[in-house]
C-alpha cells in the first residue's frame, strides 16, 4: 500500500504503477491522510482512455509518477489485469468521491473544486448540504495554457481545505494537481475526479450497476454521448488491446531473459 507520497508500491500494469487497494481500503487511506496537517498529495484514478492517452504521450509519466495514490478506474483493466493473472481491483472513482461526501466530509468544512459549472456546483451544495464550497472555474482547452493551470493550483493552495476536487478531464487535472503539489504551503488531498461529480450530482446519467458491473459502463455512455464519445470509446479505447499485447510480449520476453 502507498501511504508515503515518496514510496510507492503496488502493481505494474501496462507500464503504469498501480496502488493494489480495494474501495475500502482506498478510502480509508484517503481519509487518514486528509485528517493530518501534511504537505498536499493526490489521487489519479486512470482509465482505458488515460492509460492509451499515456502511451501516445509519454510525457504525462511524471504527472502519475508524483501521484500519492494511482487507483484503477476502469473494469475494462481490471479484466484485462485478470487475464494476465495481474490482481488490479477497479475502485471507480465515482463511487470513491460519493462515499468521501457521504461517509467522510463534514458538510461544513470548506471544500475546493476546480472545475464544472454553476449548476453543478448548486446541485452538490443542495444534496450534501455543503455550507462553504469554494469553486474555481478555470477556461476551456486549459492543457495549452500554462498561466491558468498555475493559477488554478494557486487558488486551491490558498484554500488550505482537506480536500480538492479537480474535474476538468484528463491529462488536464492532473496538470493541476501536479502544479498544486508544487505550490509552497498547499496541503490536503486532491482528487483527480474527472466526471464524477457530474455524476453524483446527476448532471450526467451512470449506467445501471449491472451494466457497471460487466464492464460496460463505457457502452451506456456512448449511446448517451455519442457525438462527444464516439472518437474515445471507439477509435481510440480498442488501442489499450494492442497495448495489452505488446505489455504481455514484453513480460514475457523479460522473464525468459
Amino acid at each position: 500500500m502507498a501511504f508515503d507520497a515518496g514510496v510507492r508500491t503496488g502493481t505494474d500494469f501496462l507500464n503504469l504503477r498501480f496502488d493494489a487497494l480495494d474501495f475500502d481500503a482506498a478510502l480509508d487511506a484517503i481519509a487518514a491522510r486528509a485528517s493530518l496537517d501534511t504537505a498536499f498529495a493526490y489521487v489519479t484514478t486512470p482509465n482505458v482512455d488515460h492509460v492509451v492517452g499515456l502511451a501516445r504521450e509519454p510525457s504525462r509519466r511524471e504527472l502519475y509518477e508524483r501521484a500519492w495514490l494511482t487507483l484503477n478506474d476502469s473494469r475494462v483493466l481490471e479484466a484485462l489485469a485478470a487475464r494476465a493473472g495481474v490482481k488490479l481491483a477497479a475502485t471507480p472513482g465515482s463511487d470513491l468521491v460519493d462515499a468521501l461526501f457521504d461517509r467522510v466530509i463534514d458538510r461544513h468544512e470548506p471544500i475546493a473544486i476546480i472545475g464544472g459549472d454553476a449548476g453543478m456546483i448548486e446541485e452538490l451544495i443542495r444534496r450534501y448540504r455543503l455550507t462553504d464550497v469554494r469553486w474555481h472555474q478555470p477556461p476551456m482547452r486549459l492543457k495549452g495554457k500554462p498561466d491558468a493551470i498555475v493559477d488554478a493550483a494557486a487558488f486551491a493552495a490558498r484554500q488550505r481545505a482537506r480536500f480538492t476536487f479537480i474535474c476538468v478531464g484528463a491529462p488536464q487535472q492532473e496538470m493541476i494537481a501536479y502544479a498544486i503539489s508544487l505550490q509552497p504551503g498547499a496541503s490536503g488531498v486532491g482528487i483527480c475526479a474527472g466526471a464524477s461529480l457530474e455524476f453524483i450530482t446527476g448532471r450526467a446519467q451512470r449506467a445501471p450497476a449491472r451494466m457497471r458491473a460487466m464492464g460496460l459502463e463505457w457502452l451506456h455512455r456512448l449511446v448517451h454521448e455519442p457525438r462527444r464519445l464516439w472518437r474515445r470509446y471507439l477509435v481510440n479505447g480498442p488501442y489499450v488491446f494492442s497495448l495489452f499485447w505488446a505489455w504481455r510480449a514484453e513480460m514475457a520476453a523479460a522473464s525468459a531473459a
